[in-house]
């Protein structure tokens, strides 16, 4: 087995890897990766995604890619194929990404969030210095019209549907509502009001996590016309099934039933237009928005390691 340049390797060696990593995801997650994957083929077909490939008798047995932004490197994929035979493979093209990567003296920070086909890196993570947040992938069958027992709620919140004026108090919402959160040490966007600009443009006018579904995505607008106490965004991710791509409120507002408010009516919302399926991801460490989405109905697909590897955060030898 070869580990090469992904530049080095061909589309149509990929092809087979791609078909089956998206039987994966839509068997195991509900989720349509086709279009990511069709957009990752393009890249690779012009040369210009950075990556490595692991190769087998000029057939693709594995890749993983990476892309930056500014001082920052994102790890967006690494699969392995189910034939491949040989014991850690996975670690050793793993091994290979940091090695590129770390050869940059530009790169101070490299984020991941891979979720797992069939195999496990959280080890071979921490041997190389990131630190990981444990994270779940859940899902809500929409078909199960059981309601969840909950206590009465107060008065509910004004609920808007999502509109572009929202963009501006959203950025500002975002930045606040994770300040010395954990997810702000997961995705270092959050952490500026430029930065969680962004992360809106990659998950409303980009498919960077499925198309944007804006009859599903809901904000409670705030006291000023360019304020903002919470809001919900979701994405189609395959055919009849949503994935919320962001949730979260002010923090001063905690407690208070308006996530579960933004929740219930996002459901209803999907439930009106037919579809069948919800699914988010959420930190485990966040135990108050766990307990909401357990008692929501909500269960555990899969669990995985959001990791981070900074550089001023190494240790000193």
């Amino acid at each position: 087995m070869e580990i090469v340049p992904l530049r080095q390797a061909t589309p149509r060696q990929l092809d087979p890897l791609f078909e089956e990593e998206a039987e994966r995801w839509l068997a195991d997650l509900h989720w349509d990766y086709r279009p990511s994957l069709a957009l990752i083929r393009r890249f690779i077909e012009t040369r210009s995604l950075e990556g490595c490939a692991a190769m087998q008798d000029e057939r693709a047995a594995g890749y993983g890619f990476y892309v930056f932004e500014e001082e920052k490197a994102l790890l967006g994929g690494l699969y392995i194929a189910r034939r491949a035979s040989e014991s850690g493979l996975s670690e050793r093209l793993l091994a290979a990404l940091l090695l590129n990567l770390r050869a940059r003296s530009d790169i101070g920070r490299i984020e991941a969030q891979l979720i797992p086909f069939g195999h496990t890196l959280d080890l071979a993570l921490e041997r190389h210095h990131f630190r990981l947040h444990k994270r779940q992938f859940m899902y809500l069958d929409l078909n199960d019209g059981r309601a969840p027992a909950r206590a009465p709620s107060p008065a509910p919140p004004r609920i808007e549907r999502w509109t572009d004026r929202c963009f501006e108090p959203c950025s500002r919402l975002i930045e606040r509502a994770y300040a010395r959160h954990v997810d702000s040490e997961i995705n270092e966007q959050y952490r500026s009001e430029a930065g969680a600009s962004r992360f809106l443009r990659n998950v409303v006018l980009l498919p960077g996590c499925g198309q944007f579904l804006p009859e599903a995505s809901l904000v409670i607008p705030g006291n000023g016309r360019n304020e903002m106490h919470g809001v919900m965004l979701t994405s189609v991710v395959a055919p009849r099934v949503a994935h919320v791509t962001q949730i979260c409120l002010l923090p001063s507002l905690h407690g208070k039933g308006l996530g579960r408010a933004l929740l219930d009516a996002c459901i209803e919302a999907l439930r009106a237009r037919n579809f069948q399926g919800l699914s988010l991801t959420v930190t485990s460490a966040n135990s108050p928005a766990v307990l909401l989405y357990e008692s929501e109905g909500f269960r555990v697909l899969r669990t995985f390691s959001a990791a981070v590897w900074d550089a001023k955060a190494l240790p000193v030898s």
